[in-house]
């Protein structure tokens, strides 16, 4: 094993356990096997486990060149301005799929629903920056920050967010024992499969910024994992995902998943 495998291997296995020492313990309290010791809004606190490894792991093989270099993928901002629109484009997406369900079901979708998250009060456009900060930047700064160019060093981009998603989607697995409904593991597998390449197709495009990234995945999550997003809504923009996706494949071809050298380390 070389030492960059080496590194990425200490960098999920970090990963796993930071964020799984608040999920599992979730999930045996909602299966009443342990005592109620963590709120339930510690699932908030998941969501930096990958940002932790990602700052532990650079810290020890680069020192403090590695964390500068990993702060600045984090506030990397200054991208062309077509960038910030993909990253708000979930919101788009959302609100096209919502008039398009009135229209079609005759069935209003309250925007006020959108502020509706788990484990915590209604919190109206605040939810926005909650997902931003926690789920976006937490697991961005990880998935994609660290572990992606490094995955892309000696792989196609294709190549690298494929084996990105299979851990990425392993990593969530405590959450299906406290919150997410099995049910639909297969249809999230490939939703969150699809997504990492669009990731990937994003993060290559905007130069390696982790923020465009977290950003979108903040605006997915305020959409889909809010009771607005329950049901169709959700469905709808996870397909529009999904296809794009795909497209993104066949338009960009799998090497770089973008018209952009990939970001590799």
């Amino acid at each position: 094993m070389n030492k960059e495998t080496k590194d990425l291997t200490l960098y999920f296995v970090l990963a796993y356990a930071i964020s799984w020492i608040i999920g599992i313990p979730l999930a045996l309290q909602h299966h009443g096997m342990m005592d109620h010791i963590l709120p339930d809004w510690a699932h908030y606190f998941i969501s930096y486990g990958p940002l932790f490894s990602a700052v532990i792991v650079s810290l020890m093989n680069e020192g403090t060149t590695g964390s500068k270099k990993l702060w600045e993928r984090i506030t990397l901002w200054r991208v062309q301005p077509l960038w910030w629109a993909v990253a708000l484009s979930p919101l788009l997406f959302g609100a096209l799929a919502a008039a398009v369900i009135v229209l079609v079901t005759g069935e209003p979708i309250s925007i006020a629903l959108l502020g509706n998250v788990n484990f915590l009060p209604p919190l109206g456009l605040m939810a926005l920056p909650l997902w931003i900060f926690t789920f976006g930047i937490g697991e961005e700064t990880g998935w994609r920050g660290y572990a992606l160019p490094r995955l892309q060093k000696d792989r196609s981009a294709l190549s690298a967010a494929l084996i990105l998603a299979v851990l990425w989607a392993l990593w969530h697995l405590p959450q299906f024992f406290y919150l997410f409904d099995p049910s639909i593991a297969i249809g999230w597998a490939l939703g969150l499969l699809c997504g990492s390449i669009l990731f990937a197709w994003l993060f290559n495009s905007a130069n390696g910024s982790v923020l465009i990234v977290a950003i979108w995945h903040g605006c997915f999550n305020f959409i889909t994992a809010s009771d607005a997003g329950n049901g169709v809504l959700a469905a709808v923009v996870s397909t529009a995902v999904m296809i794009w996706a795909i497209v993104l494949i066949f338009l960009f071809k799998p090497q770089n998943l973008s018209n952009q050298p990939k970001a590799a380390i």
